[in-house]
């Protein structure tokens, strides 16, 4: 009894009466909604049928064909008209199921897709091929395997406006002779091997992490460039002041005399072992010492300045003494002149 109860269901689904490649697509979904592979129930002969819109019937009389049934009113013959197709003429969305396919550089990558068609010629979509929907679809497949062989995978993962330009275009090359056209190809979903993904998620990590050090050493360049000119700038305005501000030398020099005399009071916290003057214990001998620098600074100071001004005189006369030259070299001249001729 419970046999009996299952398998009424089964029986009275509307595929299960069907057979050939769209019965085997449609048990293949799984689903119980009517797929764009489920063929349709066809009108009755009723003498008298109106036509949906953007639908065309293909009618057959005695077994040949003698019209297409436009949208609107139309009158068949009982008994000798037979509806045998019904084209919907609208856009239809065909599901391209997951298939596998090998790139370029032997990587096996899972992709679906979505194909967009639409019957533009119902007679030959009828009479060119045997189911043309089902033939578009396994044309996709394959075209898509193709393209996708003579790609890598970075070209796969970049380029894929392109990729489905192209399986568009092939799938219209070779669906003009069964009334169909493909309007567009959309790849959904690219689903690598897991090893390569995770190779893609290290690199794009890598990548990241190479910006990161690049700008970070840019960063400490550019501070150490700015600190480094701050401090020049800092020594040069010091020395400017201490240049143009009266008694600055005798200033500096007295504060290198004081360092001095400070650097022996350091020199125990330093080291054990430090290298002293003989008469360190005499006070009055390391003040001395630390004023003789201060007047050698202040004589090397001076020195500097009258060696200047001694250089720019001698530069002074030696410019008078060639212009002089210069002038009395005429004179030379003539006078040897004379004596050659004499």
């Amino acid at each position: 009894m419970m046999n009996r109860l299952v398998s009424r269901p089964l029986a009275r689904a509307p595929w299960a009466m069907q057979s050939g490649p769209r019965a085997l697509a449609r048990s293949m979904s799984g689903g119980s909604n009517m797929t764009f592979f489920q063929r349709q129930s066809l009108p009755a002969n009723t003498v008298i049928r109106f036509v949906p819109q953007q639908t065309a019937w293909v009618v057959e009389r005695m077994g040949k064909f003698s019209r297409i049934l436009e949208p609107g009113l139309a009158i068949l013959v009982p008994f000798i008209d037979r509806i045998k197709y019904v084209k919907s003429l609208k856009e239809s969305a065909v599901e391209i199921p997951s298939q596998s396919a090998i790139t370029a550089d032997n990587v096996t990558l899972a992709l679906d897709g979505v194909l967009y068609i639409r019957v533009f010629d119902a007679y030959k979509a009828s009479y060119g091929v045997e189911d043309a929907e089902y033939a578009v679809a396994q044309l996709a497949q394959t075209t898509m395997r193709s393209e996708i062989g003579q790609l890598t995978l970075d070209h796969v993962l970049r380029e894929r406006q392109t990729l489905n330009a192209n399986i568009t275009a092939a799938i219209n090359d070779a669906a003009q002779a069964w009334g169909v056209t493909c309007l567009r190809y959309e790849i959904r979903d690219i689903h690598p091997p897991a090893n390569v993904l995770e190779a893609m998620h290290r690199q794009v990590s890598a990548e990241r992490a190479k910006r990161a050090e690049i700008l970070e050493s840019e960063g400490h360049k550019t501070a150490a460039i700015n600190r480094a000119e701050g401090a020049a700038e800092g020594i040069r305005r010091v020395a400017e002041a201490i240049k143009q501000t009266p008694g600055g030398s005798d200033a500096v020099a007295l504060q290198v005399a004081e360092k001095y005399v400070d650097a022996f009071g350091n020199l125990a916290k330093e080291s054990n072992t430090v290298v002293v003057p003989a008469d360190l214990g005499n006070m009055s001998s390391l003040i001395a010492g630390g004023l003789k620098i201060y007047e050698q600074v202040q004589n090397n100071t001076s020195r500097s300045s009258n060696s200047s001004s001694t250089s720019q005189k001698s530069a002074h006369n030696s410019q008078e003494f060639s212009s002089t030259s210069v002038d009395a070299d005429p004179e030379l001249s003539q006078a040897d002149t004379k004596s050659n001729v004499l």
